[in-house]
């Protein structure tokens, strides 16, 4: 009976880890699955449709994670991760309610649960989108400086040249 029980929260641990770990995939996999289904409706058949399912579904992730790479606008990065995270905290939602519904018996508290499991799974898709890195600024032909080094960027100070200046500026410098 103890081995059951630990069985039971470590698959309860397991499954909440692919959770939290696939959350980011969610959009991807709702087109391809909506994109499959299209192609089976049509006629393509059970092995059409899957091939079909699965170019979609990464097309969407390659378009979605080169998108985010290559925007630099803060608001377009924005609406791009909210875009991937609203069908994870979708999928968080229904994850946890249909966990919450063995566990309790309130239905109150199963949605209270299953809002905060969406809220968490979205946020964590929402940080792992936003923590793709945007694409590097290239530098101007006449000077040689990124936009970032003329605006006096983090890059700006470790490659200009330190002023050394006189004892008397180092001083008061608390050099």
């Amino acid at each position: 009976m103890v081995l059951g029980i630990l069985l039971s929260i470590t698959a309860i641990g397991v499954v909440c880890w692919l959770l939290f770990t696939l959350a980011i995939y969610a959009l991807p996999f709702f087109a391809g699955i909506t994109v499959g289904m299209w192609a089976y409706g049509t006629g393509a058949g059970w092995p059409g449709s899957i091939v079909v399912g699965l170019l979609a579904a990464g097309l969407m992730l390659g378009i979605g994670q080169f998108l985010f790479a290559l925007v630099r606008p803060v608001w377009l990065r924005l609406t791009i991760g909210l875009v991937f995270a609203a069908p994870a905290a979708v999928a968080g939602y229904h994850a946890v309610h249909g966990i919450a519904k063995h566990a309790m018996p309130s239905e109150t508290w199963q949605v209270i649960f299953s809002v905060i499991g969406a809220i968490a799974i979205g946020a964590t898709a929402w940080i792992r989108i936003a923590g793709a890195e945007p694409a590097p600024i290239r530098a101007e032909p006449r000077s040689g400086l990124t936009s970032s080094q003329r605006r006096g960027g983090p890059e700006a100070y470790r490659s200009r040249p330190q002023h050394r200046g006189t004892g008397r500026d180092r001083a008061a410098m608390g050099r």
